[in-house]
């Protein structure tokens, strides 16, 4: 059922791509520095598939001081965050995911901007079906609570998603229509 419905909803997504204004990425910005105001550390994704595009956000973010970390895949569908500056360079991954190249850093993020498929009221997310970002939560709850906010389209939300006990929630959902 998910696989379905995540081919359809990638299909939607590439018919109806929206690209990113600035006016959208300062709303996003003034946002995240009011409700979170203790956030420095800000975990973000580079796009594939026509994904939600957050490059342009994270880099005024990074450019009014915060912190920037993108995932790298590991090992056993395992993913870390890693500090990276947009001054650097981006290497593309076996997944075709480019990822940074300097991997010194590892760190654990404030707040996640999470990529995906679809997403329900109930604030669950369909990715590509790796559950890189699931595993990645479960494991980081012990050490950090951290924000976990989905970037998609109004389009990529359905009445409810199928879940399992491996699926974990997101916080929030912001759109190109709502933040």
């Amino acid at each position: 059922m998910k696989k379905n419905l995540r081919k359809k909803l990638i299909k939607l997504r590439k018919k109806n791509y929206i690209e990113i204004n600035l006016n959208h990425i300062i709303n996003i910005f003034k946002f995240v520095k009011k409700k979170y105001k203790h956030v420095k550390m800000i975990g973000g994704y580079i796009p594939i598939n026509y994904e939600y595009n957050c490059t342009n956000l994270l880099k005024f973010l990074e450019n009014k001081k915060y912190s920037i970390s993108l995932p790298v895949v590991k090992k056993n569908y395992q993913m870390e965050f890693y500090k990276h500056s947009f001054k650097e360079p981006l290497k593309i991954n076996k997944l075709g995911i480019p990822e940074p190249t300097k991997l010194s850093s590892k760190i654990f993020p404030d707040l996640i901007f999470v990529p995906l498929v679809g997403y329900d009221s109930k604030l669950y997310r369909l990715g590509y079906g790796g559950g890189f970002y699931d595993r990645y939560f479960e494991r980081t709850s012990n050490i950090k609570k951290i924000i976990k906010i989905g970037l998609a389209f109004s389009f990529q939300k359905i009445k409810k998603l199928p879940v399992n006990k491996f699926d974990k929630k997101i916080n929030r959902v912001i759109t190109e229509k709502k933040i």
